[in-house]
């Protein structure tokens, strides 16, 4: 039976400065959305504006969803989430729409949804549910090795797309889970030691559009019309943004088209906001990120349980890797990859995850140990 009384006592229980700062930064991505997209006066929203705002009004029912459930029951369910995003992902290899060279995307029932990036979301959950087992036992190195498999699976199908952005999300994100579940430390540094070893070999299986965004990562000049041009582009409009910007839909690279609107209003989309709001603006909307990441950990800190605290701070981890690394490269300080800024950039998919996500997080602080 529906208890009113007891739906207000979690909604007060929630963070209030966590969701301003979320509600902040969903504001600032519509607003530069349309500026990514606009074309001209005579269409006074832009269509990609007006599916951000769908996904923004579905995400939300997806927050207030995980918020009010209790955590133990989503992670319950942690079998059939993971076993249904795998699925997916295999769907996606076969049935998948291929757009821009890569089958990343599958049409169901007569939606384009992003199959990766429920895979984040549902590896998350099945890390957290089998790290959070009170009978787990940490020290032994089968449950390092049954971490890794989880994430593996889902890793080697995205790689399949190709979308090696994506699946390298997944990497930091089982480090976090395993560090905060209280996996040894020689594990992690052991872990960590072979995938630095490792990782030239990895060169052999990336496509040739992956090593020519790191040929010219290292070398801008080597193709400044081709694979170089969205890098040398957002950093133009990057460093053009100056301390106070050119002012709301005034950024040459954005209006002019130079920054190609097809990444525009994604992958590049904090590109716009340094163009046209400056320093000032990057950084308050840095700051947003900060606040909102901090209230994160809170969440994770004060978490009544293990279970809790590892869905808590893998989100957490998970968006700061993602806020991180899609920053990093408009700014020329890492190759460029593909991921959206959380929140931000355009896409029903990643809004969708990204609000359920954050409203696991406050399902853990709703359920909080008490002070």
């Amino acid at each position: 039976m529906f208890d009113l009384q007891r739906m207000i006592r979690m909604l007060r229980r929630l963070d209030w400065v966590f969701i301003l700062s979320v509600i902040l930064l969903i504001l600032v991505g519509i607003v530069f959305i349309y500026s990514a997209t606009y074309r001209s006066a005579e269409n006074p929203m832009t269509e990609l504006t007006r599916k951000q705002l769908v996904w923004v009004m579905v995400g939300t029912g997806c927050f207030l969803l995980a918020a009010l459930t209790n955590y133990d029951f989503v992670a319950g369910q942690a079998f059939w989430l993971y076993s249904a995003c795998l699925v997916l992902l295999v769907l996606v290899l076969f049935f998948g729409i291929r757009i821009y060279g890569a089958y990343r995307w599958l049409n169901l029932f007569g939606f384009q949804i992003q199959p990766s990036e429920f895979a984040k979301l549902g590896t998350l959950v099945a890390l957290a549910h089998y790290l959070g087992t009170p009978s787990r036992d940490l020290r032994h190195p089968a449950t390092v090795g049954a971490c890794l498999l989880i994430t593996a699976i889902p890793f080697v199908l995205i790689l399949q797309q190709p979308d090696l952005g994506t699946a390298m999300m997944l990497a930091p994100l089982v480090f976090i889970m395993m560090y905060v579940a209280g996996v040894p430390m020689v594990y992690l540094l052991v872990l960590g030691g072979l995938a630095l070893l490792s990782a030239p070999l990895g060169w052999f299986v990336l496509d040739d559009y992956q090593k020519e965004r790191i040929m010219v990562f290292f070398d801008p000049g080597r193709d400044p019309l081709g694979a170089g041009w969205n890098k040398i582009q957002s950093e133009i409009a990057v460093g053009s943004g100056g301390w106070d910007g050119k002012g709301y839909m005034m950024g040459t690279q954005n209006i002019l088209g130079f920054l190609p609107r097809t990444v525009a209003p994604t992958d590049f989309i904090f590109s716009v906001i340094a163009e046209e709001s400056g320093f000032v603006g990057s950084a308050v909307v840095l700051g947003l990120y900060v606040v909102m990441i901090g209230c994160g950990m809170r969440a994770a800190v004060r978490a009544r349980d293990r279970l809790g605290r590892l869905l808590a701070a893998g989100m957490t981890g998970l968006l700061f890797c993602h806020m991180f690394v899609n920053v990093a490269m408009t700014v020329g300080l890492m190759p460029i990859t593909g991921l959206p800024l959380p929140l931000i950039s355009y896409g029903g998919s990643f809004m969708i995850c990204t609000m359920t996500g954050l409203g696991l997080i406050q399902s853990v602080y709703i359920r909080r140990q008490p002070r």
